[in-house]
């Protein structure tokens, strides 16, 4: 089985929005037996999640997670993640598509995002 991951933002009209996915993206790539790695995109910028998939498809890819890159679990990953994903699921019968939780709902996420804060103190 051939893994794939999904770094799934909501999107801006500003490209340079996207920065800091592409950079956790590269992250993911540089680490030894590296899964596949795409962004997607809620509005705005492009890759959509269809086209994503529809990429690592192509690259053999048949089980995918999809990471929402948000804080919290919002109506977007709520309701209009899961549609994309279940539209995903019936164009490609044969890949298994999984659904994580928003990345800021993680305990880990958490804390660097509280040292960071933190860290604003020391100027």
């Amino acid at each position: 089985m051939k893994h794939g991951l999904i770094l799934f933002g909501h999107g801006s009209r500003d490209p340079e929005w996207a920065r800091p996915l592409r950079e956790v993206a590269a992250r993911l790539t540089a680490a030894p037996s590296a899964p596949c790695v795409e962004l997607a995109f809620l509005e705005f910028l492009e890759p959509t999640l269809d086209q994503a998939c529809d990429r690592l498809v192509a690259e053999g890819v048949t089980h995918i997670a999809v990471v929402p890159m948000f804080i919290a679990q919002s109506g977007h990953v709520r309701r209009d993640l899961p549609a994309q994903v279940d539209a995903a699921r019936a164009r490609h019968p044969s890949l298994l598509i999984d659904l994580a939780t928003a990345v800021g709902e993680d305990a880990r996420v958490q804390q660097v995002m509280a040292e960071v804060a933190l860290a604003a103190l020391s100027g």
